[in-house]
């Protein structure tokens, strides 16, 4: 039996302009129809997901709300939970028993140089007005047509997944579907808790961070430690692009680590977006010697077939 770690990204959740509760199982019961390749094909797979959207209506809701806003790191947790849990009734047994949900904590290096640069735009708008009013650091974006602005927060690479070696003996036990690593794990550093437990001491705790992980970095990491024989990063395309949005943009079919190097190194894919997704792929690939798809659900039946998508292994 194959196992596929499948990232379920963009489109997979929620259309742009929604939000609703409703909305969303409507759009996960979509992306399980557009997933029955993966069971027809007798696939044991490992779910991941983002949490973007959830977080950004979280943020949203206490930017509304007379009360103390909540630590990043605690809307990272609530949100996993909500879309693991909106997953599971989606899902159902589509794909062997209910799956099971992991709310994951991925480690990064508090040395991380992301942290001296912060990228990732998240939550709310902001009008220019607006923005000297907010406590934390904010980034000039483009909407509508016009400047606005939102704030801005690191995005660490994750060096470990805590949760690993449950998430391991869940896919072993081989009792059906495991949901982990959403939105790329809740970032956490050893620290010390007040009473010397730390990393100097028989007992280490973990503390959360204000920054995002991404969640196909933390996807090929789980790729990796439960022996996958594919990664699948499903998205709002059906595959990448050279040259894209130009009227000279073409797909990018059947590939290699190497080829996608250098691709990576000439500028092609855009940081934040689809640059991540391509690193991952190639990561995984050059580690583990299986294959990596990036393209759309609807397309993922094709790409299976090597019909469609980006597919990533090395030459024969």
């Amino acid at each position: 039996m194959p196992r596929a770690i499948v990232a379920l990204g963009g489109n997979t959740l929620l259309r742009s302009g929604e939000g609703t509760v409703a909305e969303q199982r409507e759009r996960m019961r979509e992306t399980r129809e557009n997933l029955r390749p993966l069971r027809e094909r007798d696939y044991d797979v490992v779910f991941t997901h983002g949490n973007g959207p959830q977080v950004g209506n979280r943020l949203l809701a206490e930017e509304e709300s007379s009360g103390p806003a909540e630590p990043l790191d605690v809307v990272g947790a609530e949100t996993q939970a909500q879309v693991g849990y909106l997953l599971q009734g989606a899902f159902g047994d589509a794909f062997g028993p209910d799956p099971a949900v992991v709310i994951t904590r991925t480690r990064v290096d508090p040395d991380d140089p992301a942290f001296e640069d912060p990228t990732k735009p998240i939550g709310p708008y902001y009008t220019e007005s607006e923005v000297t009013e907010q406590p934390f650091e904010t980034t000039e974006v483009h909407r509508d047509g016009g400047t606005a602005y939102r704030r801005v927060v690191p995005s660490p690479r994750p060096t470990s997944v805590l949760e690993i070696d449950r998430i391991r003996t869940l896919v072993r036990d081989d009792a059906g579907p495991v949901i982990c690593g959403g939105g790329g794990g809740v970032p956490v550093v050893a620290a010390d808790d007040g009473d010397g437990a730390g990393e100097n001491s028989d007992t280490t705790c973990f503390e959360g961070v204000p920054a995002v992980i991404d969640k196909d970095h933390t996807s090929r990491l789980v790729a990796e430690a439960v022996d996958a024989d594919e990664l699948l990063l499903l998205t709002d395309v059906d595959a990448a692009y050279l040259d894209y949005g130009t009227e000279d943009q073409r797909p990018i079919g059947a590939t290699t680590p190497s080829e996608l190097r250098a691709h990576l190194d000439a500028g092609e894919f855009a940081a934040g977006s689809m640059q991540p997704k391509i690193e991952a792929c190639v990561d995984f690939v050059e580690a583990v010697g299986g294959r990596a798809i990036l393209t759309s659900p609807a397309r993922l039946g094709d790409a299976l077939r090597d019909e469609a998508g980006t597919r990533v292994t090395h030459a024969e």
